[in-house]
């Protein structure tokens, strides 16, 4: 049905509230690159309108750090354009200090939690390869 797939892989060791956290973020950048991925509202019985949701299935992965910069570096290097969060952005309070945060950190230096990806299947399949559905 989808030539493409998104996938998010969290990082295992996290607590639940940051895996949740991550999630919710990652979504939300992949949301920002492909906006024509939100259908249309939702209306119930009696008439309440509610959010767009996506028109997507999302599939939500998990791997250990190491794997997590190995999923990192093949994006990469497939020059895909991946949402990304890093450990570091736990202690931040807003965007502007995640902005100041991330940009410190390079591809070999990021500890990365969480990377989201929308791309063709097979290329989704191949960089995420070794990770787990999350349990």
């Amino acid at each position: 049905m989808f030539d493409t797939k998104i996938a998010i892989v969290v990082r295992e060791d996290l607590a639940v509230w940051q895996k949740l956290n991550v999630t919710a973020f990652l979504m939300s950048g992949i949301v920002g690159n492909f906006p024509e991925i939100m259908g249309a509202p939702y209306r119930d019985a009696a008439g309440n309108v509610y959010s767009s949701l996506s028109v997507q299935p999302i599939i939500v992965l998990s791997t250990d750090a190491a794997h997590m910069a190995n999923i990192h570096r093949r994006a990469l290097g497939r020059e895909l354009k991946p949402a990304l969060y890093i450990d570091e952005m736990f202690a931040t309070g807003h965007d502007d200090a995640n902005r100041a945060v991330f940009a410190q950190y390079g591809p070999d230096t990021a500890k990365v939690v969480g990377i989201a990806l929308r791309a063709d299947k097979k290329i989704v399949d191949k960089v995420t390869k070794g990770a787990r559905m999350h349990p």
